[in-house]
């Protein structure tokens, strides 16, 4: 037994793994706990390694400091994996608006830090802790840690004040969101039910931008003509699913003679409306999505491997059984096919085809639960592998005392942004199934948070004592300040306040303050709002943090 209980009290690899796997199970447990409409999420971690370490937890730092970096590599990378396929159409149409408030707020927030700075002659090593505490943003402290720890002889004691810092700031980050939405709705006597209404509207008007329509071929130059040579002519205007003729639904097959009066139904765009009708005959709404007779619809998990990376025009899918392939699903994102449109492993697609053929198609493009669950570490290594090297390398800037680096933290992530973004480089695709990421961003945020909290909690409470409780005040101005201002010009901007509740909670990349304004109502306005903005925020906030410590070194 006391050889038992030597695990507990001697410093070693053993004792400080134990420490970190108590941290990780309690803080989890405390993050579930609600206050009110709040939860601490995966920040209980933190306190809880705070707690720990104040308590007096023996921990080997050169172990701890291993897994924290570990942690943080996993975290980030899972993170620009998951928002890469979408980052560049973030930026794109109504989101360009919102991506330059969401961008204005972390000036703002630089701007406050820098004032904080020099107002209150602060430590750099606190500033930046209290910047990216204040924004709640957990890779922007990894992307700090990392540097301070590169550039200072005393890294590692700096390293441990940053982590101090942004734990005392963190809960007014939270708080603070929720306070200027409040704020707002106040100031501009906004009334919910009115938003909701319009943003309806809006959706309406504008969301219909792909509509289930059925054209009826009267164009006599048609009369004859394969489904091939019209699907060749209008391209991606018009993706035909099933054709009605003789009263009953039929496959589109490539060499269908196209007759008078048969009836092609699929998606267009609406936009395109009024060039299909002018091609084909008359078109008009398909109300209700019909499926009868000896057709059938089903979502197939794409996971033949050796489909992957092949066109549909490759695949030919409709001669070999006939089938059609009427919706592609990536991730969080819905794509409209055509010949030239890739498939790859992971991808959620939506067939029509023979009631008879459905399993044989499934089995022909995988399909397959055990294939999906299959880790795919390969190239999770070899984006890490690349990732750390372009951490590393040194990008003089004028006017620094010291070259920039991109770190542990930057690295990975833009690796992992243009990984995603691509999806697949020769025989290799990036493609990580959303269980198998959560769990890497999820196992990657618990270690870095645990060891952030067991490495700073030995001089937490100290600390706080000896007057770093202002640090609450001066985290304040840096949370508060940049979401008002940027609140208030947004609603004088016209935006829906909806709307400006999830990029707020964007452009402090936190979900607790996404659940809140999920609350305000049942819509989403505020989770699209949330994930338009998160990717360029989450890549502003840690080369924002990195900044401004070199800046003020």
């Amino acid at each position: 037994m006391s050889k038992l209980l030597e695990i507990f009290t001697e410093t070693g690899t053993a004792s400080t793994l134990l420490f970190l796997a108590l941290v990780g199970a309690f803080g989890i447990f405390l993050g579930k706990l609600r206050l009110g409409s709040l939860k601490l999420g995966i920040a209980g971690v933190l306190f809880v390694g705070l707690l720990v370490g104040h308590l007096g937890a023996n921990i080997d730092h050169n172990v701890l400091h291993f897994v924290k970096e570990f942690g943080l590599i996993l975290f980030v990378y899972s993170i620009g994996i998951e928002i890469g396929p979408r980052f560049i159409s973030s930026l794109q149409n109504n989101g360009i608006k919102l991506n330059m408030l969401a961008a204005l707020i972390v000036l703002l927030g630089v701007a406050c830090a820098f004032a904080v700075k020099y107002l209150f002659d602060l430590d750099t090593a606190v500033v930046a802790g209290l910047f990216t505490g204040a924004v709640t943003n957990t890779p922007s402290l990894g992307a700090v840690q990392s540097l301070i720890t590169d550039q200072f002889a005393n890294g590692s004691e700096l390293s441990e004040l940053s982590g101090m810092a942004y734990a005392v700031a963190y809960p007014f980050g939270i708080l603070g969101i929720i306070l200027v939405m409040a704020l707002v709705r106040i100031f501009f006597k906004i009334k919910v039910d009115d938003e909701v209404q319009k943003y309806k509207a809006d959706v309406s008007s504008s969301s219909g931008n792909i509509q289930t329509i059925r054209a009826e071929v009267s164009n006599p130059n048609l009369f004859g003509q394969t489904l091939a040579s019209l699907t060749s002519t209008i391209h991606k205007d018009f993706v035909v699913s099933r054709v009605w003729r003789n009263n009953e639904f039929v496959v589109p097959e490539a060499k269908m003679l196209l007759e008078k009066g048969d009836v092609l139904i699929g998606l267009c765009g609406r936009d395109a409306l009024s060039d299909v009708e002018l091609l084909i005959g008359d078109v008009s709404i398909q109300k209700k999505f019909e499926i009868t007779g000896e057709l059938s619809m089903r979502h197939i998990r794409m996971t033949n491997r050796k489909l992957a990376g092949k066109s549909l025009m490759d695949i030919n899918l409709s001669s070999l059984f006939p089938a059609n392939i009427t919706r592609v699903f990536r991730g969080e994102s819905e794509i409209i096919p055509s010949g030239e449109t890739r498939l790859e492993f992971g991808d959620t697609i939506r067939v029509v085809g023979r009631r008879e053929k459905m399993d044989a198609i499934a089995n022909f493009l995988g399909n397959s639960l055990r294939d999906l669950s299959h880790p795919n570490l390969t190239p999770l290594f070899i984006g890490i592998f690349l990732g750390i090297l372009l951490g590393s390398i040194p990008i003089f800037i004028p006017g620094l005392p010291a070259p920039a680096k991109l770190g542990l933290a930057g690295g990975p992530l833009i690796i992992a942004l243009l990984l995603g973004h691509k999806g697949r480089i020769g025989r290799f695709d990036f493609y990580m199934t959303p269980s198998a990421n959560y769990f890497i961003r999820e196992m990657g945020i618990v270690l870095f948070l645990g060891c952030v909290g067991l490495g700073s909690g030995k001089h937490f409470w100290e600390t706080i004592v000896s007057g770093g409780y202002m640090w609450m005040l001066y985290a304040s101005i840096i949370t508060f300040v940049p979401l008002f201002v940027v609140g208030v010009i947004a609603r004088m901007m016209k935006i829906n306040y909806l709307t400006i509740c999830g990029f707020l909670s964007g452009s402090m990349t936190d979900p607790p303050a996404l659940e809140f304004a999920n609350n305000i109502a049942p819509l989403q306005a505020q989770a699209t709002a949330y994930a338009t903005v998160y990717p360029l925020t989450m890549f502003l906030r840690i080369l924002m943090a990195q900044l401004l410590v070199l800046f003020l070194t």
